[in-house]
C-alpha cells in the first residue's frame, strides 16, 4: 500500500513566547525586568519537530488538538506556512490552546512555563487511523504532557508498525518529576527510536530500572548505562547531549557523534530539530551512524536564531555544515 506521508507527528502544538536572556533570578514582588529579545513563535516539541522534518524535505502530517481561539489559529497558520499538513489538527470547542513562556539565560539554560489547555484532553480519537496506516514513520512527543494520548500510545504505535511504519518517541520533561515508573514500558516495546536528552535519559532509566540496576546509574559512565538500560526495553536509544554531541545505543553497540561547533543565540527547540534530522536521515536510508551525525548538525544549526523554527536547516545546509567539519554523507 503506498504511503500518503513520510512522517506523521502526534502531540503538542502551541504558541511560544520566548524572552531573554535573563541573567538574574526571576523577580516577584511586582518587579519588572528587561531582556534583550522577545519573540512570539510556534512551539510544542511535536510541532517544532514536524516543521524541522518538512524543512528537510519530508512530506509531514500533524495530528493533535488546539482551542477555538486566536492562539489555535496562530498554530495552524504557522504549521501550514512551513509545509506541514494540518487536516488532522482538531479544534476543541471548550478548552484553550496551550501557551508556553520560555525565559532563557545567557548560558543556554531556560525555564519553561506552560498552561496545558487542550493537552489534557488530547487522546487517541484525535489520531486518524488512516494516517497511522499510511505514514512511513510515526513520531510522538511530550509524553508526560498528554496523559490520555500517552495511555493510548502502545496501541497507536503498534497499529502503525503493523502496516510497516517505524516509530519514535521524545518524552521531553516530566513536570511532576515522577517519570511514571513502569508505565512507559509498553510504549517503549513498540518504539523503534527513543530520543531523550541526557537528563531525560537518566531519569527514564532510573524509573524503569530495578533498584539494583538503578544504583549502577550513578557511575562515571551513567549516561551510557542509562541508554543501555532503556535499549533493553526495546528501542534504539538516541541521546542528545548538547556540546558533548550525541550517542545511540541498541542494547549491544554504542555509537557517538561529536557536536557541530555553534555559537547559539537560542537553544529552544534544538532537541526537536535534532529529532527531525535523525528521522529524516533514517528515512532517506542513511546508516544509524550517519543519521546521528546529521541530527547533531540539524540541532546545532537550529540555534542560529531565536525560537524553535526560524533557523531550522534544509537538507543541503546540514550536509554542508557536516562537510565543513570533515564529515561527508
Amino acid at each position: 500500500m503506498p504511503h500518503t506521508f513520510d512522517l506523521l507527528v502526534i502531540g503538542d502544538a502551541n504558541p511560544d513566547i520566548v524572552l531573554g536572556p535573563l541573567d538574574a533570578p526571576l523577580a516577584f514582588g511586582q518587579r519588572e525586568q528587561l531582556v534583550d529579545t522577545g519573540l512570539l513563535t510556534l512551539g510544542g516539541s511535536a510541532a517544532i519537530m514536524a516543521c524541522g522534518a518538512a524543512r528537510l524535505g519530508l512530506k509531514v502530517a500533524f495530528a493533535g488538538r488546539v482551542g477555538d481561539d486566536d492562539a489555535g489559529r496562530f498554530v495552524r497558520t504557522a504549521l501550514d506556512a512551513r509545509g506541514v499538513n494540518t487536516d488532522a489538527l482538531r479544534v476543541d470547542p471548550g478548552l484553550p490552546t496551550p501557551l508556553t513562556v520560555v525565559v532563557t539565560r545567557g548560558d543556554g539554560d531556560r525555564t519553561i512555563l506552560t498552561s496545558p489547555g487542550t493537552l489534557s484532553a488530547t487522546g487517541p480519537d484525535d489520531i486518524p487511523e488512516a494516517l497511522l496506516t499510511s505514514s512511513r514513520h510515526v513520531h510522538a512527543a511530550s509524553y508526560f504532557l498528554l496523559p490520555e494520548l500517552a495511555d493510548a500510545l502502545p496501541e497507536l504505535l503498534a497499529t502503525a508498525r503493523a502496516q510497516g511504519a517505524t516509530t519514535s518517541l521524545d518524552t521531553n520533561d516530566d513536570p511532576s518529576g515522577e517519570w511514571a515508573p513502569g508505565r512507559i514500558d509498553a510504549t517503549l516495546a513498540v518504539t523503534d527510536f527513543l530520543l531523550p536528552n541526557a537528563q531525560e535519559a537518566l531519569a527514564l532509566a532510573s524509573a524503569a530500572a530495578s533498584p539494583d540496576a538503578a544504583g549502577s546509574l550513578a557511575t562515571a559512565d551513567s549516561l551510557e548505562a542509562a541508554a543501555g538500560a532503556l535499549a533493553a526495553l526495546g528501542p534504539r536509544v538516541v541521546v542528545k547531549n548538547g556540546a558533548d554531541g550525541a550517542l545511540v545505543h541498541d542494547g549491544r553497540t554504542l555509537l557517538r557523534a561529536p557536536a557541530i561547533p555553534a555559537r547559539p543565540l537560542d537553544t529552544v527547540g534544538a532537541g526537536d530539530s535534532f529529532d527531525a534530522g535523525f528521522i529524516a536521515a533514517f528515512l532517506r536510508g542513511l546508516s544509524i551512524a550517519e543519521a546521528l551525525a546529521f541530527a547533531a548538525a540539524c540541532g546545532a544549526l537550529s540555534t542560529r536564531a531565536h525560537g524553535g523554527t526560524a533557523a531550522q536547516p534544509t537538507w543541503d545546509e546540514a550536509r554542508t555544515a557536516l562537510a565543513r567539519n570533515g564529515k561527508n554523507l
